[in-house]
């Protein structure tokens, strides 16, 4: 993942929130706050508003 050059410059030392649906395995949550934190956020965190369940 990259973030696009226009918003990279408005990410630059700010706070990003990271909002999801569902969160699976959160590989994708994971590779979004690192290209934030290559993007030059200052800090990033993540809202989820369920977790899938693994199967037993």
């Amino acid at each position: 993942m990259k973030v696009h050059t226009y918003r990279r410059r408005r990410m630059i030392g700010r706070s990003v929130l990271l909002i999801d649906d569902v969160m699976t395995s959160g590989a994708t949550l994971a590779a979004a706050t690192e290209a934030c934190y290559a993007g030059g956020a200052d800090h990033v965190s993540v809202l989820t508003l369920a977790r899938a369940a693994k199967d037993a």
